[in-house]
């Protein structure tokens, strides 16, 4: 499939245009200016870079490699904040190994990641009114539907546009863990009227991303999904969010996970190598595609 540009992403393709934005452009800061308020280099130690530099014509990053001030992984956070690609800084990664496309977002699964995005702007977040939210489904438990929506979120950010992570699994919510924030407020709270309106949860270092966390597990999962309230919640957000994602409950649960896939237009299955049945991934499958869901895929995951 050939990529289709971001209906969001703005083109300067004539000349005279181009040059008339340019008095507006901010300088980046340099590497070194990045480095040192991450309180990674000295002042002396960026002399002895630029000297270096001078010497044997190479990049500050590299300089700064060779002479032992940096490591590779510091340079890269240093790059990635020059270009405006955020990504969990070296002291943050260990808070959960889960969010690969945050922590290490130079590996193969987050490339797998951002092939996939490529492809959801394509066929879900094209542009087009009224906008859709992404339900990501799976129908057995351990199929690593958490796992794929946490990433596929952050993934999305990095694109810069605002990006919404709804925990819809209300039956078992786990990406306040995920991302390591409270649950005690969340979208049960909110479609049973015991919450405040603001819910909506920051994501420390990755600017724009936010999450709704799942709350309290009520005692009337499906009822909460299937009231009108959950409807109109989802035409609200995907008004304010460049990119809405939303985590079910396994098909194996209940009628959850299609009820949600039905309000928001469209839907990415998720299944597991060794784990997940054919049988019931084809009857959900199928199950989707006789409705008004958009189908955007199945994914076969190996996490």
């Amino acid at each position: 499939m050939n990529a289709i540009p971001h209906p969001r992403a703005e083109s300067f393709s004539d000349p005279e245009r181009l040059a008339d934005t340019r008095p507006d452009v901010v300088q980046d800061p340099a590497i070194g200016e990045i480095m040192s308020r991450a309180n990674q280099l000295t002042a002396e130690q960026v002399e002895q870079i630029l000297e270096h530099q001078k010497k044997t014509g190479l990049r500050f990053g590299e300089a700064a490699i060779a002479l032992r001030h940096a490591s590779d992984d510091d340079v890269l956070f240093a790059l990635a904040q020059q270009f405006h690609y955020p990504y969990a800084p070296v002291d943050k990664r260990a808070l959960n190994p889960e969010l690969v496309t945050a922590a290490e977002p130079f590996s193969r699964q987050a490339e797998a990641f951002r092939a996939i995005r490529g492809q959801l702007l394509t066929r879900v977040f094209t542009g087009e009114k009224p906008a859709r939210a992404l339900a990501v489904i799976s129908p057995n438990p351990g199929d690593g539907k958490t796992f794929f929506a946490a990433n596929l979120a952050v993934v999305l950010s990095q694109l810069g546009g605002r990006t919404l992570l709804i925990d819809a699994d209300l039956r078992g919510p786990r990406q306040h863990d995920v991302f390591g924030i409270p649950n005690s407020q969340g979208l049960s709270g909110l479609l049973s009227g015991r919450a405040p309106r603001n819910v909506i949860c920051a994501i420390p270092h990755l600017p724009s991303l936010f999450l709704i966390p799942g709350g309290a597990v009520p005692p009337n999962p499906t009822e909460l999904i299937e009231r009108p309230a959950f409807s109109v919640l989802i035409r609200e957000l995907t008004g304010k969010f460049d990119y809405v994602v939303i985590d079910t409950p396994a098909a194996w649960h209940g009628v959850d996970g299609v009820a949600v896939a039905q309000k928001c237009g469209a839907a990415l299955c998720i299944a597991r190598q060794g784990k997940s049945k054919l049988a019931d991934l084809q009857d959900l499958v199928a199950t989707l595609s006789s409705g008004t869901v958009t189908m955007a895929g199945v994914i076969m995951n190996e996490y």
